[in-house]
This record gives C-alpha cells, sequence and structure tokens, in this order.
C-alpha cells in the first residue's frame, strides 16, 4: 500500500481541513454572521447616472468615474455658486466624487443623507413591508440622523445595498498628516457606530485615534478619516476567506488615497479583514502614503512584507487573546490570506498591543496599542514601544535626518 502521510496533496487537504475547521470555529466564537438585508435599491448608481446627463449652464458635467484630477479641475473652473448647485441638484453623486472639494462633499453629504432619512421615515410607515423589513426601515432612519448631527463631517455615503460611509475628524485641506481607519468584516452604515463598545465600531476608532494624536503631539495638525467606504464580507462565508472583496476595496481607497487634498503624509490603520484590503492596495498606494499598520490581521495576501511592493513603514500587532491568531495563516486554492504578519518571518515592525483586549480592543483609550497608533499618525516613531524589549520595531527608519539604530 502506498504512504501519502507526506505527499503535497495530503498537505493540501490538512490545510483545507483546518480552514473549514477554524471558520466553522470562527461562526460561534469570532466573526458574527448577519443576515443579507435588501436595502432600497441602488441610488448611487441612478445619481450617477443623472449626472452624467446634466450640465452646468452650457458645459456638460465630467465622468464621474474619471480622474480625481480631471474632476479637481472641473470643480476648480466653477464659482462657488455653480458648485452649489450641483452640490444640491446632485448631492449623491457630488458626495462620493474624489477630486471635489471636501467641504463641498460635506455639503452635499448633509443634503443626501436627509433625503435617504426621509426615504426611510416612509419606509417605516409602508404596510407593504414585513414587520422586520420596517424595522430596518427604522434603523437606517435613526443612524441617518446621526450622520447628521452636529457639525460631523461626512466624505462619503452611498445608501445602497448594506451602505457605505466615511468620516472626517480634523480639517482635511490643512492636514499635515492623515490618518485612515480601514475596519474588518461585518462594516456597514448601520454598524459604523455603536452604542455599546464604541471603540470598537469604525466611527469610535476614528475619534479615539484622533484624540490620540492631538495628545500625542499638539503642534501637528492632523485629520482621521472613519472610512467604512467598501463592501466588506457580511459574517463568516466564503467571502471573508477569499480577497475578491479585499481586491474591490483597494481600488477605492487607493483612489481615495491620491485624491486628498493638499500634500500630507498619509498613514493606514487597517483592522482584521481591512488589513487585507490594505495588503492588496499597498503596491499601488500613492509615495505619500508612509505607514500601513495592522491589527488583528488575518493575513495580508503575501508572505511577507517585501512582497508587498511598497516603500512605507509596515507594521503589525496583535493583543495575547486576539482569537484571528487561530485562523490558518496559509493561502491554499484562494483560500486564506497567507502568512501571519506579527511573525519575525513576515518582516514587520511588530508592535507592542499591551492592554488590548480581544479582536476588537486595539482603540480603547488607554491602550498601548492605540498610543502606538498614534505616534505613527504624526510621526513620532521613536515613541512607539516594540512587542520585544530590544526595540527592534523603531530601528532603520529615518526621522529628522536620523537613522535610528534601535
Amino acid at each position: 500500500m502506498t504512504s501519502f502521510d507526506s505527499s503535497p496533496t495530503l498537505s493540501v487537504w490538512r490545510a483545507l481541513l483546518a480552514l473549514a475547521v477554524v471558520f466553522v470555529m470562527l461562526a460561534t466564537t469570532g466573526w458574527t454572521a448577519v443576515q443579507h438585508q435588501r436595502g432600497p435599491g441602488e441610488p448611487l448608481t441612478a445619481a450617477f447616472s443623472a449626472w452624467e446627463r446634466g450640465r452646468i449652464g452650457a458645459r456638460h458635467l465630467p465622468d464621474p468615474t474619471g480622474p480625481a484630477k480631471t474632476l479637481a479641475a472641473f470643480f476648480a473652473s466653477l464659482r462657488s455658486w455653480e458648485q452649489s448647485q450641483l452640490a444640491h441638484r446632485y448631492p449623491l453623486a457630488v458626495g462620493n466624487l474624489n477630486g471635489a472639494p471636501v467641504t463641498l462633499r460635506y455639503r452635499a453629504n448633509r443634503i443626501a443623507l436627509a433625503q435617504a432619512r426621509t426615504i426611510e421615515e416612509g419606509r417605516m410607515r409602508d404596510s407593504r413591508l414585513s414587520s422586520d423589513g420596517r424595522q430596518l426601515a427604522s434603523r437606517r432612519m435613526h443612524r441617518y440622523e446621526s450622520l447628521l448631527s452636529g457639525d460631523r463631517q461626512i466624505l462619503a455615503f452611498d445608501p445602497s445595498g448594506q451602505g457605505r460611509v466615511a468620516e472626517v475628524h480634523g480639517n482635511l485641506d490643512r492636514a499635515q498628516r492623515v490618518s485612515l481607519v480601514v475596519p474588518g468584516v461585518d462594516t456597514n452604515v448601520l454598524t459604523f457606530e455603536r452604542s455599546d463598545r464604541w471603540y470598537s465600531a469604525t466611527a469610535g476608532m476614528a475619534e479615539s485615534l484622533y484624540s490620540a494624536e492631538r495628545k500625542a503631539d499638539p503642534g501637528t495638525r492632523t485629520a482621521v478619516i472613519a472610512w467604512a467606504d467598501y463592501t466588506s464580507p457580511a459574517g463568516v462565508g466564503v467571502d471573508a476567506a477569499i480577497g475578491k472583496l479585499a481586491e474591490d476595496g483597494a481600488v477605492r481607497l487607493t483612489a481615495l488615497a491620491a485624491a486628498l487634498p493638499g500634500r500630507s503624509r498619509i498613514s493606514l490603520f487597517c483592522h482584521s479583514y481591512g488589513s487585507v484590503v490594505c495588503g492588496v492596495a499597498a503596491h499601488a498606494l500613492p509615495s505619500r502614503v508612509t505607514d500601513v499598520a495592522v491589527a488583528g490581521s488575518p493575513g495580508m495576501r503575501v508572505e511577507n512584507a517585501a512582497q508587498l511592493g511598497t516603500r512605507a513603514h509596515v507594521w503589525a500587532m496583535r493583543d495575547r487573546d486576539d482569537w484571528i491568531q487561530d485562523v490558518p495563516y496559509l493561502a491554499v486554492g484562494g483560500l486564506g490570506h497567507g502568512a501571519d504578519p506579527v511573525t519575525r518571518a513576515f518582516g514587520a515592525r511588530v508592535l507592542s498591543a499591551a492592554g488590548a483586549a480581544g479582536h476588537a480592543g486595539y482603540f480603547e483609550p488607554g491602550t498601548e496599542s492605540l498610543d502606538n497608533f498614534a505616534d505613527i499618525g504624526v510621526g513620532s516613531y521613536r515613541a512607539v514601544t516594540c512587542a520585544d524589549a530590544a526595540g527592534s520595531c523603531r530601528s532603520g527608519i529615518a526621522y529628522d535626518g536620523e537613522t535610528m539604530a534601535g
């Protein structure tokens, strides 16, 4: 009888079995599956279609999918009242155009949110909907009310499907340093913020990071973007184990990074499946992206940091009781996301996550994980706390004309 104990075929099957077992386990202990709810159509697609047919005076409106520089030049050629007219006529389109002035996008998205809130109020009273449908409409309506509250700066908003949103803390036009928080699975307009466990949701993560950055370096003008503007996997399943949604998200992420105003340096802070998005995007990111930091990562779809193809500093952290460490770090037949970023062989700069608890605790105030993120966000590399006592994560970084030895 032929033995297959050491054959490559058996190794592959063992890996696939490990993946299957772990993803079943995560269904009860980690990622929480959610029901796929149908949204009220595809409003953004309709909005872009209307934009493409529109004019401002005698001029045709530019391709909404065109380069951000082209769109920026178009808006720069308009008078302020013409910009305002477009924001009121095509709010959902203008609010999602990379290249449009950010303050105009904020204004347009307030209009789009108010319109979406009115639609959901009507759906709440629509007897043709099931009770679940009316309840979902109520939840969406209250989320839109929250996003409209105060002087919140909504950079992107799309009510289509599960909904997408991005919010800015700080002055994006004047910022010297911009941080993007890229969240993981089950991210949508309803989970963008939470009343409980505030710092585990995208809005809370960004708010916490912005506060920590201002504390770390009050003299640096910073801005933080809570970027829930991609379609993430909904719970456990094939989408969470493969890279298709990460590839789509990476396109959106690189487009935003390239379109941000000014000459600010950009840092990415990528949590869970968000680190897969950042890994796929890394090679295409503009040179102004100086740092890519991942926390609780299931992998970045490469075997080592060099394969990311970026000149940015690559940082990684994981706390001791994060269940993500039980995910098999491999890639077989398209399943899995590659090597573990916190291992020495991967080659990332491994940071301390002391004080963080579980998979969603990295942005909690008072943790070394948040302090490290803030120090990276303001460029204070000397201040970061490494996972090892030797401080190896700081070595070799050019800082104020010097190269740190450790």
